[in-house]
């Protein structure tokens, strides 16, 4: 199988490590990851890394993401979701307008606390692991950025947003905190991703369909190239280069001739055959490695 990026449709239900463990079987590949954890009821984008492109994850175009959610208002519940324990009710009545103008009130940089029902790790431990054992832990705020925040509908109780924002967002906590100032409380109904660090939902693929493809032997035609998951300028070195690249040596300039290019960027290189071999840094003098990704020697 070879290294790139598999864009999945996850559907509701699964964990994103249950993906990983389904799509381990289905193409006889060990080496797997994700980016952008998804919770079980959650559906959408999900970044899967295959081969060498594990170690990507770090220089991946941009880690932005878009959301669709349904808010429910006049609840909450212990997980800030559907799923959870109901732990207040409101018959507050807000109109329409005051809806619109509190969710958008959110658009911006801003402060987050992380729920207690989540995968982040305090002292070692998930969060959802400790709720689930009746304790609740000291949260630091995270700085986030909602950078656009769209009302699709408004049938109250339910409420329809579209969000754009910046990674380590949680989108159960945006909504707990616009319940909290339209004092009507809310929890999250439902949630899809639709874009994750600039791929669209549109180029996904359920698990359904990526069965279907390893069944006809074409699963690699759904994975995107490992050299096209990054955004630096691309060069083809000369072959007297190629001994150098093979063993992860620095590359002299004269070997590569990189233009447009400044001392300290990032750049793609090949080898002269066009084989990706890794990302390079550029010094005054030489390409240093920074990854080495090269799948053939």
């Amino acid at each position: 199988m070879k290294s790139g990026l598999l864009i999945v449709d996850k559907e509701r239900g699964f964990t994103s490590f249950d993906v990983v463990a389904k799509l381990r079987g289905m193409l006889k590949e060990k080496k797997i990851g994700h980016s952008g954890t998804l919770d079980p009821d959650a559906t959408g984008v999900l970044l899967i890394l295959l081969g060498k492109a594990t170690k990507a994850l770090p220089y991946l175009k941009n880690h932005d993401k878009t959301y669709m959610a349904t808010l429910y208002l006049g609840r909450t519940t212990d997980t800030y979701d559907v799923s959870g324990n109901v732990t207040g009710c409101s018959d507050k009545i807000v109109s329409d307008e005051q809806i619109i103008e509190t969710i958008l009130s959110f658009k911006g940089k801003q402060k987050q606390l992380p729920p207690m029902f989540s995968a982040k790790k305090i002292n070692g431990k998930k969060l959802y692991e400790l709720a689930r054992e009746g304790k609740e832990v000291e949260r630091k705020e995270t700085d986030i950025e909602i950078y656009d925040l769209e009302v699709k509908n408004v049938a109250f109780p339910r409420v329809e947003i579209c969000v754009s924002c910046s990674s380590g967002t949680y989108i159960r906590s945006l909504i707990h905190d616009i319940g909290q100032k339209l004092g009507t409380g809310a929890y999250m109904e439902s949630l899809r991703r639709t874009m994750a660090s600039g791929y669209d939902i549109s180029d996904s693929h359920t698990l359904e369909e990526i069965q279907t493809a390893c069944d006809k032997g074409m699963q690699e035609d759904l994975v995107i190239p490992l050299k096209d998951l990054f955004s630096y300028p691309t060069f083809v070195c000369k072959k007297e280069a190629d001994f150098l690249i093979n063993n992860g040596n620095r590359i002299p300039l004269e070997l590569v001739e990189p233009k447009d290019v400044k001392t300290d960027d990032l750049l793609c290189l090949c080898r002269s055959d066009g084989i990706f071999a890794g990302i390079y840094r550029m010094t005054d003098r030489d390409l240093k490695l920074e990854k080495y990704f090269l799948e053939e020697s």
